[in-house]
């Protein structure tokens, strides 16, 4: 029934809002502290009682979809609660609610709220008498609780809640049943032999039929008496099940889910982001999820769903949201480089930095703990992946940088002798203006000229050192150029340049080893190296500046996909 959300902010400090057009799926990413999980507490208030809350820090206002007159009756109907003995109802009113919870309306009066729900005041009526009773939130804890025994209720009554409608429809259950079994190996079943009482249970066998399973006779007892009950289970296997019943049995229209891999592992969590987002079309259903899984959100976007994917950011009050268009995902996805670096990652985090190799990733990213550790440096919340050299940093760096999230590239500086086609795609990864990129061209080679004049090697023999003033005065300016647009290059050198008073002569990996084992581990312990003012403390304080920097250049704003 939500139609679009609007947030109070856009994707930049500029921009004053994003507005979300809700598909079957809605995906809500980001950093830690960026506001997945409040979004979601803010819907669910509003889908309780339709008001406008000015104290909301994401969502600004949400749009309520019509309801067809065709299917208005139906859709009270479901909601309906029949009178008691002793109720007295005035002429057109009504009972609704569910769990306890009974209000009295009009009819007329609901009818109207739900098919005009935007209209002035409509939009309370339609929450408060229908969508309240429309809406889950699963969060921690009451996703476990989905798999507690319920009661069976009246054969001959319409069934009331999840389990029951499972009972009573075969192929439903034999839909979960195999679900559950693709996952974990066992066959859920649902044991009705403790009369009064519907339980999960997960057998080794299948039951032979349907009476096997739904009956009371002995065969049935026997048989629900070998299965175990899933609340002996782990609490993976009991929130992946609870969350599939109640998304192909529930009543709810929109679920709202927080963190839904919690408890899973990849895998799983990769096949319940895709099972719940195709069940999550089929049925009809909204569902809302704030997640920190990317194994989740490529299942989600794997299972042929309409998907809608919202990276959320906060920092230093100011909050941003993008909607990112599927395309671009889809090209995370699919590249073989970037799924084996883990790119899909980068959703998660506020900054991430792509290095050439493993080793130079291992070793910045301790670089930068030190400096974390160390008052104001460092940079915060960051994922530091890495490619398989120079000339393919640039296809993890543009489709991250296209999403709007800051990556920074750092390669050693033989990225100078690099000209033509791998200097300028590296350029173009930055999203440098094509304007500028022939006079930097010319610079490069220039430099690279001066570097060859000298008959050392500027990798390995001193990097900037090797240059007279004048050259090295140019040098830096084509690297301040390229600091500018988050690109870094190692002045003196390569990774084995740096901490080189540490006097480790090895190259890669043993290098790496080596100079960590030189390093130290213990703070405490007088040898440990600490940060200073200097180095590559200091090369990597140039690259938390960029970060941190709220008008960074190299971030395209792609301002025409920020309202889906």
């Amino acid at each position: 029934m939500i139609s679009n959300i609007k947030i109070k902010f856009g994707t930049t400090s500029e921009i004053n809002k994003t507005t979300i057009d809700v598909t079957p799926i809605t995906i809500f990413v980001g950093p830690n502290n960026s506001g997945k999980s409040k979004v979601l507490s803010e819907i669910y208030q509003f889908c309780n009682n339709g008001r406008k809350n000015a104290n909301n820090f994401i969502i600004d206002n949400i749009e309520l979809n019509e309801i067809n007159i065709n299917e208005i009756d139906a859709i009270i109907q479901s909601i309906i609660l029949k009178p008691e003995t002793d109720d007295v109802l005035e002429v057109d009113n009504i009972f609704v609610g569910k769990k306890g919870d009974k209000l009295v309306i009009g009819q007329n009066s609901l009818k109207d709220s739900l098919l005009k729900p935007n209209d002035s005041g409509n939009s309370i009526v339609a929450c408060m008498y229908y969508l309240k009773y429309k809406t889950l939130l699963l969060n921690g804890k009451n996703r476990i609780e989905l798999i507690e025994d319920q009661h069976a209720g009246n054969l001959q009554s319409e069934p009331q809640t999840s389990f029951q409608i499972l009972f009573r429809q075969d192929e439903l259950r034999k839909q979960v049943r195999k679900i559950v079994y693709e996952a974990f190996g066992h066959y859920l079943v649902v044991d009705p032999t403790e009369l009064g009482m519907l339980k999960l249970k997960l057998s080794l066998i299948p039951p032979k039929d349907d009476m096997e399973e739904r009956g009371i006779h002995a065969e049935a007892v026997e048989f629900h008496s070998k299965a175990s009950p899933i609340s002996q289970s782990s609490d993976g296997v009991k929130a992946f099940t609870g969350m599939l019943i109640e998304i192909l049995a529930g009543d709810p229209s929109i679920l709202l889910i927080d963190e839904p891999e919690a408890f899973l592992h990849p895998a799983l969590s990769f096949k319940l982001g895709k099972e719940i987002s195709r069940l999550s079309t089929i049925s009809q259903k909204r569902l809302l999820v704030s997640t920190h899984s990317s194994s989740f959100v490529m299942g989600c976007i794997q299972s042929g769903a309409q998907v809608n994917i919202v990276r959320l950011t906060h920092r230093d009050n100011v909050s941003t949201a993008k909607v990112l268009p599927n395309q671009d995902i889809l090209k995370l996805m699919r590249n073989p480089l970037l799924r084996s670096t883990g790119v899909l990652n980068g959703l998660f985090y506020e900054f991430v930095i792509v290095t050439e190799s493993d080793t130079d990733r291992a070793f910045y990213q301790e670089i930068n703990e030190r400096l974390l550790q160390d008052d104001n440096r460092g940079i915060p919340n960051c994922l530091f992946l890495h490619a398989q050299n120079k000339q393919t940093i640039k296809t993890i760096i543009k489709p991250l940088r296209e999403i709007g999230i800051p990556v920074a590239g750092i390669v050693d500086i033989d990225i100078i002798k690099e000209g033509g086609k791998v200097w300028t795609s590296f350029l173009d990864s930055a999203f440098i203006p094509s304007m500028e990129l022939e006079s930097l061209a010319t610079l490069r080679t220039l430099i690279k000229k001066k570097f060859d004049e000298t008959g050392k090697d500027m990798k390995t023999d001193g990097g900037e050192t090797i240059l007279e003033n004048g050259d090295r005065e140019a040098f830096n300016n084509l690297l301040n150029k390229l600091k500018d647009y988050g690109l870094f290059v190692v002045p003196i050198g390569e990774l084995e340049s740096w901490l080189s008073d540490l006097k480790v002569e090895k190259h890669g990996p043993d290098w790496l080893v080596e100079i960590f084992e030189k390093m130290g581990e213990d703070p405490d312990i007088e040898s440990y190296r600490k940060p200073t003012d200097a180095d590559v403390w200091a090369f990597l304080d140039d690259v938390t500046k960029w970060f941190l920097n709220t008008k960074r250049k190299g971030i395209p704003l792609l301002l025409k996909k920020d309202t889906a």
